[in-house]
């Protein structure tokens, strides 16, 4: 099922299945906009948290939790810590919940098809799956995501969608870019090398901590997080995401690959900024 990017169909998820009385089990820090969706359609938020140093899935607590709420979201690729959700943990989490399990891949095409949840799609009826053209695509201006998940599920989403939501020249976009996707290999490729290469530089630099990442970004933690930040734009044009304000993320930069040019500038500006 198409829809005017993830975000749509993330909301129309929550609209079709949650709402008052009804409980989504979120895994933060993960993406805002799940508790903002929750909020909109007054679906209870509960969380499931995440190790304080590893930053990876509390598996024990997530399938704990799992069994007593009606919608989990699991983000694989993780955003904004980049880390993988493992396949018998997502088969774990499905038996576990009576209601549904959405896996959001917006970050897949970056960890590789091996990692996805779609095998699992043919044994487990309650699995959604979420993607997006936004990401490894290059085409967010676009707004195309999609969702795949059993037949059911699907005609249980298109009654809830907005009309006219998918626009016939976004769709056609879509599928040139689908048609074409061999020829974005190459530069997902260049990614993964450069995501290597910028985090083995950013683990030599003093002060610095470097999470391991399956995405296009690279979670860092230094003191002084968000003046490094502001003197990175100010003084380098460069762009970073500050998530100092989230909880157990203090101190903490989100940095995206780039070209080898814009990544060796990133290393340049960090050098001359950390002490």
């Amino acid at each position: 099922m198409r829809g005017h990017g993830g975000d749509e169909l993330l909301y129309n998820f929550l609209l079709a299945f949650g709402g008052r009385n009804r409980s989504v089990l979120i895994c933060p820090p993960c993406f805002s906009e799940y508790a903002f969706f929750a909020q909109l359609t007054e679906t209870n938020v509960r969380t499931a948290g995440r190790d304080p140093r590893t930053l990876t899935l509390d598996e024990e607590t997530l399938l704990a939790c799992a069994r007593t709420c009606d919608l989990v979201i699991v983000t694989s690729p993780n955003n904004p810590t980049g880390d993988l959700a493992d396949l018998g943990l997502i088969e774990r989490v499905c038996h576990a919940c009576h209601g549904l399990v959405m896996v959001d891949e917006a970050y897949i095409e970056f960890a590789g098809e091996d990692a996805s949840t779609l095998p699992l799609l043919a044994h487990l009826d309650n699995l959604v799956i979420l993607r997006t053209l936004s990401k490894a695509y290059g085409a967010a201006g676009t707004r195309c995501g999609y969702v795949m998940a059993a037949t059911d599920i699907i005609d249980a989403l298109s009654a809830v969608r907005q009309i006219y939501s998918v626009n016939v020249l976004t769709q056609a976009a879509a599928l040139a870019l689908v048609r074409k996707r061999g020829a974005l290999e190459p530069l997902t490729a260049s990614i993964v090398t450069e995501r290597a290469r910028l985090q083995r530089a950013l683990e030599e630099l003093p002060g610095i901590t470097v999470w391991p990442s399956s995405a296009n970004f690279l979670l860092v933690r230094m003191a002084g997080a968000t003046a490094i930040r502001n003197r990175l734009r100010d003084e380098y044009s460069i762009l970073v995401r500050d998530f100092s304000s989230a909880a157990g993320l203090e101190d903490c930069l989100r940095i995206t690959v780039g070209t080898p040019e814009e990544n060796d500038a990133v290393i340049a500006a960090l050098t001359e900024l950390l002490p």
